[in-house]
C-alpha cells in the first residue's frame, strides 16, 4: 500500500520506508509516517490461554501480532480469526535455540524489523509432591519456563534494540513470591524468571528497553484444567480468566513497573508478605498447600 507520495513506500505488515535524500521533507514528517506503522508483539505460548487472549487484545488495539507455539494447528485457527493482514504464525519450541533464532528472523521479516514487545508466555506446570513427579518432568518445566525465556529474550535483543521504546514482558507467577508446595519446580522456574526480569530491568535501561513480569495466581487455562487437583486450588480458588491477565499485559506494555501482581487476592497477600516475618509467610504457605 502506498501513501500517495513519490518518495515514500509504506508496506503492511512488513513495512519499509524508502526516503529519497533529494527531497527536503522535514524530520518531523518522517517521524509521523513511521508512527503510522502498527506496533508489533511477539507472543510465545500463543495457541491458547493467556497467550491467545493477549493476541486478541493487542490485535484489537491495532498491533501486528506474531503467534508462536509448539502446536501449529490452533495457531492457524487463531490467525484465521484475527485475519492474516496483521499477524503471522510459526510453530516454535522455545527450548530449541536454533528454532527460536529462526522464529526471530520470521517475525522480523513480517514486522519490518521491529519488535515493540516480546511477551514470554509459553509455560508448563507439574503438580504434586516433588518426589512423586518424574525427574524428566521437573527438568522439562525448567527448560520451557526459564530456558525458553532466556532463549527468546537473548535472541530477540537485536530487534528490541532496533525498536524505540521496546519492552519485554514475561509470565512469572504468584508462586515466585514464596516457594509453593506441590509446585516446587514450577515455582523455582518462576523465581528464575523474576530474577532475570529484575536484573534486565536495570541493565537494559541503557538500551531504552523496559523489562517487566506478570505475577498472577492460578488462572483458568487449559494448563491448569488438564492437571491434577491440588489443595492450593481448593483453598485459593481458580478465579482469574486469561482475558484478565491479558489486560494486565496491556497495562505493562505502557507502564514502567517491574512486577505486575494480578488480582485483588494476590495483591493483598503480596503486600502482607512484604511486611510479614518469614515464619508467618511459611505458615500461610503450609496451610495453602495442605502441609
Amino acid at each position: 500500500m502506498t501513501l500517495g507520495l513519490d518518495f515514500v513506500l509504506f508496506q503492511h505488515p512488513a513495512s519499509s520506508i524508502q526516503y529519497n535524500p533529494s527531497t527536503h521533507l522535514q524530520k518531523k514528517n518522517i517521524h509521523h509516517i513511521i508512527h503510522m506503522q502498527p506496533k508489533t508483539i511477539f507472543i510465545t505460548g500463543a495457541a491458547s490461554g493467556i497467550g491467545a487472549a493477549t493476541a486478541r487484545k493487542f490485535h484489537a488495539q491495532g498491533w501486528f501480532v506474531g503467534l508462536y507455539d509448539l502446536n501449529p494447528a490452533p495457531l492457524a485457527e487463531l490467525q484465521r480469526s484475527l485475519g492474516t493482514e496483521n499477524s503471522c504464525f510459526m510453530a516454535l519450541d522455545v527450548r530449541d535455540r536454533e528454532a527460536v533464532a529462526a522464529a526471530m528472523d520470521h517475525f522480523g521479516a513480517h514486522s519490518g524489523g521491529r519488535m515493540n514487545l516480546l511477551f514470554n508466555c509459553a509455560g508448563i506446570i507439574g503438580i504434586g509432591p516433588f518426589e512423586d513427579l518424574r525427574l524428566e518432568d521437573h527438568l522439562r518445566t525448567a527448560e520451557v519456563n526459564f530456558q525458553g525465556v532466556l532463549n527468546c529474550t537473548f535472541l530477540a535483543f537485536p530487534l528490541l534494540k532496533a525498536t524505540p521504546g521496546a519492552r519485554v514482558v514475561s509470565m512469572s507467577s504468584a508462586s515466585a513470591r514464596y516457594g509453593t508446595p506441590d509446585f516446587a519446580s514450577y515455582s523455582a522456574s518462576k523465581f528464575a524468571v523474576r530474577g532475570l526480569t529484575e536484573a534486565l530491568n536495570i541493565e537494559w535501561r541503557r538500551h531504552g528497553i523496559v523489562v517487566s513480569d506478570i505475577m498472577p495466581p492460578f488462572v483458568n487455562t487449559p494448563m491448569i484444567q488438564s492437571g491434577p487437583a491440588s489443595k492450593s486450588f481448593e483453598r485459593m480458588g481458580i478465579r482469574l480468566r486469561p482475558e484478565q491477565v491479558a489486560e494486565v499485559v496491556w497495562k505493562a506494555a505502557r507502564g514502567n513497573k517491574v512486577h505486575y501482581p494480578v488480582g485483588l487476592q494476590f495483591k493483598l497477600l503480596n503486600a502482607l508478605s512484604a511486611v510479614s516475618p518469614d515464619w508467618l509467610t511459611r505458615r500461610v504457605m503450609r496451610w495453602i498447600g495442605g502441609y
